[in-house]
């Protein structure tokens, strides 16, 4: 191909008055341009916030200095070793500061009088590519960029061949007790430290724990996870540790979960159900960094992130004997409490709507919108299986629902449906309040709205809602007032549940606070 020159495209203009480096800067893709040695000499603003780094940080260190990946793995490297380009090169690495990135790279040397002089580097955020991927369906992504859709597979193909389907970008929440949870879980996950996850069913405990491997320099080897309650005893030893040959009979040589987990991660989950007789060559193993196969007298050395969970309190668990108490603290080096959904109905309508845009896709359909009774409906529901029984409950729902309806409380399972005539049933059961529970010397006195006002053309007055609304905002506040701020006296004294009740505090703006004395 014939080489063009900027004076040839533009014969009038000044080569030197034109600057490729402010055009670089105002560029959407990440570009890099180091010298022949891999030494950064330009980092534009894109690839900053590509790696969440500063230009200033960058620019005058050697790439090898920045990104911890090999040699053989850096395509700014592999460039200036081979002096030619380096195109669609899908990276998977991360940086000296600690962020995981996924990036496609292309690279090209940059020559002066046939010498190679550097290399200029533009990275498309893979983040990014795949939002991008995920909004358009399936049929269309091969006819609009098939050659471009080949470059995420790398990536996709590393996910699914370690064993895991989750990062931490698939975790949706705002409220700020769960945002902890995950922020002290990121910051662990790539400490050799023991990991154990305390939570109800359907809390997340999975989620996070791949998204824990992902996240970790471990990434590249395997995920394996196994429930303890799932397996029984007697299969439950060979199927961690492994068989060796002859051990009993048909045993063969096979290695177990923590062999094939060498390297990478371990989740044991629901460790509380493990026989604690089981329990004991497990903290063993976690002791000495050393399994033995059944029927072998071999040691064979470990090197893994050990992440464990618990569905029930687990000081309970070692004070009835179900958990041995020396592995719980071997396990719980971080003891991390997931907050059921009840806790966090802050994410209620955030969760809603990423369920709904997952399944519109799986299922093809438009489903945008739940009623307004759906979502209070959702609000008062106990949810006993958490997140994963509001996924299942949208699944359904949605399966019954025509493209382009509204998602209402008919379409919903029947105990969902019936849950407001079970609060009614479980009032009725409620004890009432003893004296030694009220307030010395207070009762309650609701001064209910008046509604006994003359009617005129020009001022309708008051709809019988609004009457309604203020009529139970005041014995709300009134209630709250004679108990000081205690929600459970006050739950029982109106015949709701905590959960309830602290719902219809947050939706008539009552502030617990304004009663403690």
């Amino acid at each position: 191909m014939k080489q063009i020159q900027i004076k040839h495209l533009f014969p009038h203009v000044n080569p030197n008055s034109i600057s490729f480096i402010q055009i670089m800067d105002h560029f959407t893709e990440g570009v890099l341009i180091t010298d022949n040695k891999g030494v950064v000499l330009y980092f534009n603003e894109a690839q900053a916030k590509i790696d969440d780094l500063s230009a200033d940080y960058m620019i005058g260190k050697n790439v090898k200095g920045i990104y911890r990946v090999d040699n053989d793995n850096t395509p700014i490297m592999k460039c200036l070793k081979a002096k030619k380009s380096i195109t669609n090169f899908a990276c998977y690495y991360r940086t000296h500061r600690g962020k995981l990135v996924n990036s496609i790279h292309n690279v090209f040397p940059i020559y002066s009088e046939k010498r190679i002089i550097g290399t200029i580097c533009f990275v498309i955020d893979y983040s990014m590519l795949e939002q991008t991927f995920d909004a358009i369906s399936k049929p269309r992504r091969k006819k609009i960029n098939p050659a471009l859709n080949s470059l995420t597979d790398p990536i996709k193909r590393q996910l699914k061949e370690n064993g895991t389907r989750f990062t931490f970008n698939e975790i949706v929440g705002k409220s700020s007790e769960f945002l902890k949870v995950v922020e002290s879980v990121r910051q662990a996950s790539d400490s050799p430290s023991s990991i154990m996850l305390y939570g109800e069913t359907g809390t997340g405990k999975e989620l996070l724990a791949q998204s824990i491997h992902n996240n970790s320099r471990r990434t590249v080897n395997q995920y394996v996870a196994i429930n303890c309650s799932a397996i029984p005893e007697h299969l439950l030893e060979g199927i961690l540790f492994g068989t060796s040959k002859g051990a009993f009979t048909g045993a063969i040589d096979k290695p177990g979960l923590f062999e094939r987990a060498n390297g990478g991660t371990l989740f044991l989950d629901e460790i509380n159900s493990m026989p604690t007789g089981l329990q004991a060559k497990l903290l063993r193993v976690v002791q000495e960094r050393k399994v033995r196969r059944v029927g072998s007298l071999a040691e064979i050395e470990i090197d893994l992130k050990l992440i464990s969970s618990v569905n029930e309190d687990p000081y309970q668990s070692v004070k009835t004997g179900k958990l041995r108490q020396d592995l719980f603290y071997r396990l719980c080096v971080l003891f991390v409490q997931i907050p059921s959904l009840r806790e966090r109905m802050d994410d209620m309508e955030l969760l809603i709507k990423y369920f709904l845009n997952k399944f519109n896709i799986s299922l093809n359909k438009t489903i945008n919108s739940i009623s307004a009774e759906v979502l209070e409906l959702f609000h008062k529901y106990h949810w006993p299986g958490n997140v994963r029984e509001l996924e299942h409950v949208i699944e359904g729902t949605m399966n019954l629902v025509k493209t382009g309806e509204i998602l209402e409380v008919r379409h919903l399972p029947k105990h969902v449906q019936n849950f407001d005539n079970q609060l009614n049933h479980w009032s009725s059961k409620t004890q009432p309040l003893t004296s030694s529970e009220t307030v010395p010397g207070q009762q309650l006195n609701v001064v209910f709205p008046s509604v006994a006002q003359p009617i005129s053309s020009n001022s309708p007055g008051k709809s019988l809602d609004e009457i309604q609304t203020e009529t139970e905002i005041a014995f709300i506040r009134q209630t709250l007032a004679t108990f000081q701020g205690s929600i459970s006296k006050t739950a029982r004294y109106l015949g709701l549940s905590p959960q309830l009740l602290h719902y219809r505090m947050k939706k008539f703006k009552i502030d617990r606070q304004e009663f403690v004395v």
